[in-house]
C-alpha cells in the first residue's frame, strides 16, 4: 500500500481476490458485474494494485453519482483524443465536476467529451500566493518565517481536505505545492503529493517528491516504505526490499513494513525470512482482516518442509 500521512488504505499485496478487491474499494459485486457487462472492464478473479486502481477510479466516479453511461461516453472520448493513452482509468485522474467528467492529464487538465483544455494552477501562481510584499512592521525575521509556517499549515490542511472528499485531486496537489513552497521542511505534504502522484501512476514525480521528503528527514519511514512500494510496482525487488528494510530500521513496529517484506520475502522464495515478518505482522496488528491474511499466509509456509520446525 501506498501510504500518506493521514490517509491510510490496506496493506501492500501482490494480488487480490475479487472479494479482497470488492472489499478494499468499498463495492458490492452487483456494481463489478454492471462494469463488466459494459465493457468498462475485464472480469477477474483476481486483481493485481494496478488492476485496483481502476477499481477505486470506478468507484469514486460512482460515488460522485456519474452515470455508468456517461463514463462509458467520457472513456470513448479520452481514446479518441488521447490516443497514446492504453487505460484511462489507471493512467489519468477522473473526477465529476458537476454533469461533466474532467480528466487530469499531467500538468494539462481537459473537458473528456469536448477536449477543450481548463485552467490549471499555475507555477506563476504559486509564486505569488509564497511571495508575501515587504512588511516594515515586523522586524524579527522569525516571525516572517512564523507566519509563513503557519501559512503553510494552512495549505496542507486544505489539501487533507480536498482528498478526504474525493474531488478535484489536482487541486489537492496544487495546495500541497503551496505548502512545500512556503516550507521546504513540510515532509508530510511532500508525501502526501508523491502518493497522489503515484496513485496516478506519474511514478518519477512519486519518487521525485520522496525523496525530498529524505533529503529533509533521511529517517522518515513513512517516506522510506513508500519509496519501497514504488520499486515493487516498478519490478525492481531489490530496492524495495532495501528501502522497507530501511523503514524497519528506524521504525521497527511499522507493521506494513513488516507485511510487505513478508509478501516479498515470500514471493522471492525467502520463506523463512517471510515467516519471521508475517509473526511480527500479525503480533503488532492482529485483529484486522490484514491479519487474517498473514495468518492463512504463515499457515500456507508452516506446512512446506522448508520452514517445519519452525513453529512456536
Amino acid at each position: 500500500m501506498l501510504q500518506s500521512v493521514t490517509v491510510q488504505a490496506g496493506a501492500g499485496k501482490q494480488e487480490y481476490t475479487r472479494k479482497e478487491a470488492l472489499r478494499v474499494v468499498g463495492l458490492e459485486e452487483r456494481h463489478l458485474r454492471v462494469w463488466e457487462r459494459k465493457g468498462l472492464l475485464e472480469r477477474a478473479e483476481a486483481y493485481t494494485f494496478t488492476q485496483l486502481i481502476a477499481l477505486r477510479a470506478l468507484a469514486r466516479l460512482k460515488a460522485q453519482k456519474v452515470p455508468v453511461a456517461r463514463i462509458e461516453k467520457t472513456l470513448a472520448a479520452i481514446r479518441a483524443k488521447l490516443s497514446e493513452v492504453k487505460d484511462p482509468l489507471t493512467e489519468l485522474g477522473l473526477h465529476a465536476e458537476g454533469k461533466r467528467i474532467r480528466v487530469q492529464h499531467g500538468r494539462l487538465r481537459m473537458d473528456a467529451e469536448s477536449g477543450q483544455l481548463l485552467l490549471d494552477f499555475a507555477e506563476e501562481q504559486v509564486r505569488r500566493l509564497v511571495s508575501f510584499p515587504p512588511e516594515r512592521k515586523e522586524k524579527n525575521k522569525d516571525e516572517a518565517a512564523q507566519k509563513k509556517k503557519r501559512e503553510a499549515e494552512n495549505w496542507f490542511q486544505r489539501g487533507l481536505e480536498i482528498e478526504q472528499t474525493g474531488q478535484a485531486l489536482e487541486q489537492a496537489m496544487d495546495a500541497y505545492r503551496v505548502a512545500i513552497a512556503l516550507d521546504p521542511g513540510l515532509t508530510a505534504a511532500m508525501v502526501n503529493l508523491g502518493t497522489l502522484y503515484f496513485n496516478s501512476r506519474q511514478l518519477d514525480r512519486a519518487e521525485k517528491y520522496y525523496r525530498r521528503a529524505l533529503e529533509v528527514n533521511p529517517k522518515y519511514a513513512l517516506a522510506l516504505f513508500n519509496l519501497g512500494n514504488l520499486f515493487d510496482e516498478k519490478g525492481d525487488r531489490g530496492q524495495a526490499q532495501q528501502y522497507y528494510l530501511h523503514s524497519l530500521k528506524n521504525d521497527p513496529n511499522y507493521a506494513d513494513a513488516h507485511y510487505n517484506l513478508a509478501l516479498l520475502y515470500q514471493a522471492t522464495g525467502q520463506s523463512l525470512k517471510a515467516v519471521k515478518h508475517w509473526r511480527t505482522y500479525i503480533q503488532l496488528d492482529p485483529s484486522t482482516a490484514w491479519a487474517d491474511v498473514a495468518r492463512r499466509e504463515l499457515q500456507r509456509l508452516y506446512s512446506q518442509s522448508v520452514v517445519r520446525g519452525t513453529r512456536e
